[in-house]
């Protein structure tokens, strides 16, 4: 028999291992972190200067804002109070209502018990929900999947603001409802429309298929193990002095709004959380990044992460878009699990959620490549803490002139790229080195790829150096010849046969810059 461990034990393990994996990045040294964080901190004044401008425009009563980087939360700006007239000022331990925010948590869960072998993203949501069997708009729709749901493909109509005030109504009042009937506003799996009602269900999915109830299950499986001690399901246990208390802005002045409780809709909007804790939790999105023979975290395999954050049904796209300099930069923008996936003009992914309830409005928006996220929460009805976000982002990248983390280069792509400098310019018996893959010399030919590479070495002069291999993936990448007169560059692809060979190869001429 296996020797036994605590649960207490078990997580404190847990946390402690995580937080090893987070103390370095992938990819980039230790000189490059401290770089890169020092830029970035280069940048913090006037991120709270904006952070600042917004809380005015806006009539936020308070504002919390985090930056996380390589794993940690580095910068918070706080502003404004909890519970006005208390003089109760917020911080990055104040406890918010994150609303929507919460989606990926319950997609998070969903993926667990999906790695756990407990179910499987394409089962119908029926055989965990028989209220909603034989439902559907057409004879020809297909079945409710869990995908479906993760996705806001299921074919539910939009249900902002009708799903804020489902939040607390019990499983037994959502599951009658069910049976009575849903309305469709589409077949499955043709469209993007979101819906709370899906997350609802999945969270009761998390119920029935774990056991417990999906807050005991995401406590006990997500929040614990990632030291997330300030996370809440129900508001009534937030201690006092830390729970932010909701407000709308109306005819010129701030209106209270009664908090809503804990029910079976909770997995699409209920958590409440700090910006302390939350930090953990971008944090491990962040540790996905990039893919890597490193030891998983025990809260989920990194694998799971990434393929949340694959944009899997389109939503927008958006060609009035525009960077925070007011430059157009067109946005094309998907619905990932539980979370929103955009890739801009500069081909800048970003991932995240925002989260709006009476009383409440947040964002989260990481930008993988780069190692950063944002996360800002407010106690205003739906304040627009995304378009703070996406300003605050585009700042940091811009002025902190941060470039994207540097992918790690595989051996394999290294040793072809040494092979080819090898050849350069004369291609001297080429044909006979075993690097090639067979189309190469159908469709490159001697003389020509001699003929090319010597007039761009004569134009470059005496090669100095040879700069180091950037990859764009395992099998393509690119490195510069740097010459006196002009710099080299080339860029080579591997077939995807093993050992790998090159298939596809460019050289082109580098102007000097001064």
């Amino acid at each position: 028999m296996a020797p036994c461990i605590n649960m207490k034990d078990f997580f404190r393990v847990s946390f402690l291992f995580f937080s090893c994996l987070l103390a370095t990045v992938p990819g980039v040294s230790a000189q490059n972190q401290g770089d890169r964080l020092s830029n970035l901190k280069t940048v913090m004044p006037a991120i709270d200067s904006i952070c600042r401008e917004y809380v005015a425009q806006h009539h936020l009563p308070s504002l919390v804002v985090g930056l996380v980087a390589d794993g940690k939360l580095i910068h918070t700006f706080n502003a404004g109070e909890l519970d006005l007239g208390k003089k109760n000022a917020a911080n990055s331990q104040s406890v918010y209502r994150i609303a929507s925010m919460t989606k990926s948590v319950a997609a998070l869960a969903i993926l667990q018990l999906r790695d756990a072998g407990k179910l499987k993203l394409d089962d119908p949501v029926s055989q965990y929900i028989p209220e909603i069997k034989g439902q559907r708009l057409t004879t020809d729709a297909p079945e409710i999947t869990i995908r479906h749901l993760l996705t806001h493909a299921a074919g539910f109509p939009e249900d902002n603001p009708w799903g804020d005030r489902q939040l607390a109504i019990s499983d037994k009042t959502m599951l009658a409802m069910f049976k009575k009937g849903i309305s469709f506003s589409n077949v499955p799996g043709i469209a993007y429309e979101y819906s709370n009602m899906g997350f609802a269900m999945l969270g009761y999915i998390i119920t029935k298929v774990s056991g417990q109830p999906y807050q005991t299950y995401t406590q006990q499986k997500i929040f614990i193990p990632l030291g997330m001690t300030s996370t809440y399901w129900d508001y009534a246990k937030v201690p006092a002095g830390q729970l932010a208390h909701g407000y709308r802005w109306l005819n010129g002045q701030w209106v209270e709004q009664p908090m809503l409780g804990d029910g079976a809709y909770g997995a699409m909007g209920g958590l409440l959380t700090s910006i302390d804790d939350f930090s953990k939790y971008v944090g491990l999105h962040l540790s996905a990044w990039p893919a890597r023979n490193d030891q998983e975290s025990p809260v989920i395999k990194r694998s799971s992460l990434r393929e949340m954050h694959q944009g899997v049904n389109i939503s927008t796209f958006n060609p009035n878009a525009a960077r925070a300099n007011g430059q157009p930069c067109p946005q094309v923008a998907a619905y990932g699990y539980g979370l929103r996936w955009a890739k801009d003009c500069d081909q800048k992914v970003s991932v995240g959620h925002s989260g709006g309830l009476p009383g409440f409005g947040s964002n989260w928006n990481m930008l993988p490549d780069y190692g950063i996220g944002i996360v800002s929460f407010s106690n205003l009805t739906y304040a627009p803490a995304s378009s703070l976000n996406r300003l605050l982002i585009d700042k940091l990248v811009a002025a902190a002139k941060l470039p994207p983390k540097p992918l790690p280069v595989s051996s394999i792509l290294n040793q072809r790229k040494n092979e080819l400098v090898g050849l350069l310019p004369d291609w001297n018996n080429a044909a006979a080195q075993a690097i090639f893959a067979e189309n190469f010399f159908l469709d490159y030919f001697p003389d020509q790829l001699r003929q090319e590479a010597t007039a761009i070495f004569a134009k470059a002069g005496k090669i100095v150096k040879v700069g180091e291999l950037i990859p764009e993936n395992n099998l393509r990448g690119y490195f510069v010849l740097v010459g006196e007169k002009a710099d080299i560059e080339v860029s080579f692809t591997l077939s995807p046969e093993n050992p790998p060979l090159i298939q596809e190869y460019n050289i082109r001429e580098l102007p000097k810059t001064k």
